[in-house]
């Protein structure tokens, strides 16, 4: 029997060569040896991508959180002493307020907040200190504790201390509040009553502070203590510079006249990043039935004219605050207009700086 022609693979017939004897051309050699590299490339940039904008997401959160971290300040009251409207006052200024209350303002006060350590300092305790402390845990959203971590006092008049009743055995009956004076007006507290029997019943715990002295409170935040002159009858007055890792902040609520202090208004104001300065009055006209010798304050267009020659930046930095009823920067808004014109600012309740 015959033997079957060897026909040969259907690729041989074809004249081709078998995929498994056929030699490859060189570039096809490095196209094959290559490919794996570039799978494996692409995968790289894939993942390398994904690791990119995980890390930029994560460097923004940490921006944000951050940011949000950081003090600063939360404006509690900009008015004078008696608030505003003002008891007893009948007269267009205050009448507007006693007649809608959204117009009503408190009585100056700041309070400085720490998100970091979830504390935070009041500085002034105001005859409006109950509203304000309420005020306050609205404003931050209970995320704090009621009371403050302590209470800075500038000096021994109506409006700036009196909030201490709100403390007492009648009231909320507190345990050892910090609060911090000078020499004078600690004296003052213990010696006088009812102040004295917060002390003894150990309501509040007086710390004495030291002028031109600096205050650790945390890693953060420290408050330097210095003097102004203003009608010490009863107790020196203190300012304070409030200051951060990040901004400083004076805080003169009460000065009889800067020329009488012995350091530079404009020169502090331009050493920091923002000033609250005593705004009482506006201009003389004001007082009508009161002599200025007897309620001495730097007028606010006298201190606008210390800084006529200032740059716009260091305008910028002046918050005026400490309103009187009269002054018609609490109610007028032509005057309003006119301070903000010439790149002054003017406290407003409720403000975070």
């Amino acid at each position: 029997m015959a033997a079957a022609p060897d026909l040969g693979s259907g690729a041989e017939r074809r004249g081709g060569s078998s995929p498994f004897t056929r030699t490859l051309k060189p570039e096809s050699k490095i196209r094959v040896f290559l490919c794996p590299f570039f799978s494996n490339f692409k995968l790289m940039l894939v993942n390398f991508k994904i690791i990119f904008i995980y890390f930029f997401s994560l460097l923004i959160f940490l921006e944000i959180r951050s940011q949000t971290q950081q003090p600063y300040i939360l404006v509690l009251g900009v008015a004078q002493d008696g608030g505003y409207p003002h008891l007893g006052c009948e007269k267009n200024c205050c009448n507007m307020a006693w007649k809608n209350d959204s117009l009503k303002r408190s009585v100056v006060s700041l309070a400085l907040i720490d998100p970091a350590t979830k504390k935070w300092w009041l500085f002034e305790a105001t005859p409006d200190m109950k509203e304000q402390v309420n005020y306050f845990k609205t404003l931050t959203k209970g995320e704090y504790d009621y009371l403050p971590a302590g209470i800075f006092l500038t000096h021994a008049h109506i409006g700036h201390y009196t909030g201490l009743m709100q403390l007492g055995r009648e009231v909320m009956n507190a345990k050892e509040v910090l609060v911090y004076v000078l020499p004078k007006m600690k004296l003052f507290l213990e010696t006088n009553g009812p102040w004295s029997q917060l002390v003894s019943l150990k309501n509040i715990s007086l710390k004495n502070l030291n002028t031109d002295s600096v205050l650790k409170l945390n890693s953060q935040l420290s408050v330097e203590t210095f003097t102004v002159p203003h009608r010490d009858k009863f107790s020196e007055t203190a300012g304070f510079k409030i200051m951060t890792t990040a901004k400083k902040y004076p805080f003169i609520p009460d000065i009889d006249k800067w020329q009488k202090w012995n350091k530079s208004i404009v020169k502090e104001v331009e050493s920091v990043d923002l000033a609250f300065v005593d705004a009482t009055f506006n201009e003389i006209s004001e007082l009508k039935n009161r002599k200025a010798k007897e309620v001495p304050h730097p007028f606010v267009s006298e201190t606008m004219q210390l800084f006529t020659t200032s740059d716009p930046k260091t305008k910028a930095k002046l918050f005026f605050i400490h309103f009187n009823h009269t002054n018609p920067l609490m109610w007028d808004k032509s005057a309003k207009e006119k301070v903000e014109k010439a790149g002054f600012n003017l406290a407003k309740q409720g403000a975070k700086l």
